[in-house]
């Protein structure tokens, strides 16, 4: 009875010591996915393109074409 009382508190103490160990080796590492939620969501989030429509892009694009070809101009 007692025994099993010790056995059963070891197992908790060694489940929190990995946790532990993993934590710190983990430290510095970005953490996995699949831990913080669901795999297929956060790879859906991660590819998306940043909200900016079509028309957004391509105006953005135009605008930073046409600020390099200044600098071109001003270099040469």
């Amino acid at each position: 009875m007692e025994l099993e009382k010790i056995v059963a508190e070891l197992k908790q103490e060694r489940d929190r010591l990995e946790r532990a160990i993993a934590a710190l080796e983990g430290v510095g590492r970005v953490a996995p996915v699949a831990k913080r939620g669901s795999t297929a969501t956060a790879t859906k989030t991660r590819n998306k393109r940043g909200g900016m429509s079509a028309a957004t892009r391509k105006r953005l694009s135009e605008a930073l074409k046409k600020r390099w070809a200044e600098r071109r101009k001003k270099s040469a």
